[in-house]
């Protein structure tokens, strides 16, 4: 692949793009199922998607949490009980292109608007993310200092779009020449420097109170140096390193559930 990738660059920088911007879809586990059949549920326009919402609870304070790319709402399953249980009042949703949202090409920045707008709609005093999802939400946010907000909690946080990108490449066996290509292809379509695109820059613009950052030590899937890159940067944050949890597994974690809560609670 990598000797056919040199000799046609072009053909791997389409497939590349292609494959970051069409999100595949997973299957919903049952108890994810079960959660989200309890939620008020309800469909919005947002570009050229229905975005599905979901909400749970009447409290006073609202927490909004916010999935990473390929995954749905259904990922905080077994995170919403233990928000309804101190009294918070839940909202999730599906990406674009994600869970029950309809289909599309879509993009990173896409999803990061689509933070914003949910944020500007429902004025949460929260926010919780995973993955990719805190790449979305910490962009926003820091674009957006204007929309106040107390805390967050990061579980896994990216860092650079250049090393993700290099990471994505390097896992599929890709020449650099492909990177170099598919950055120049990303920067053209989206008028952007990926090279400025960091969240430890955007995090420390926003207006959160404090933020906890949770990461296992060893995720297989995102090097916890990525939070702690992001939490050296940040004032108010504070990183907490987790063990024997992995990349998803963290989110159904009774210790590290019952620490996010504590913290949104404290």
């Amino acid at each position: 692949m990598w000797v056919v990738a040199r000799l046609f660059p072009s053909i791997f920088v389409r497939k590349a793009y292609q494959y970051l911007t069409t999100p595949m879809r997973y299957k919903i586990r049952p108890h994810e199922i079960a959660v989200l059949e309890k939620a008020t549920q309800e469909s919005i326009k947002f570009n050229n998607f229905d975005i599905q919402l979901y909400s749970w609870g009447t409290g006073s304070t609202t927490v909004l949490l916010v999935h990473g790319w390929e995954g749905h709402a259904g990922n905080f399953a077994d995170l919403v009980p233990y928000l309804l249980e101190k009294n918070f009042k839940v909202i999730a949703f599906d990406g674009p292109s994600h869970g029950a949202s309809s289909k599309g090409s879509t993009s990173s920045f896409e999803f990061t608007d689509l933070v914003t707008a949910l944020v500007k709609k429902f004025k949460p005093q929260h926010l919780v993310s995973h993955s990719f999802g805190s790449v979305a939400s910490l962009i926003s946010m820091g674009s957006h200092p204007e929309l106040e907000l107390k805390k967050y909690v990061g579980v896994t946080v990216p860092n650079k779009l250049r090393e993700r990108l290099e990471e994505i490449a390097s896992s599929l066996g890709l020449p650099y020449v492909v990177v170099t290509r598919l950055i120049e292809k990303i920067e053209a379509n989206h008028a952007i420097k990926v090279d400025e695109v960091n969240v430890q820059d955007f995090a420390p613009r926003s207006s959160f109170q404090h933020a906890l950052l949770l990461h296992d030590v060893n995720d297989r899937v995102l090097p916890v140096e990525r939070s702690k890159e992001v939490a050296q940067q940040w004032p108010v944050a504070t990183f907490e390193a987790v063990e024997n949890t992995g990349h998803y597994r963290i989110l159904r974690t009774p210790e590290v559930l019952a620490r996010i809560v504590d913290f949104l609670s404290d």
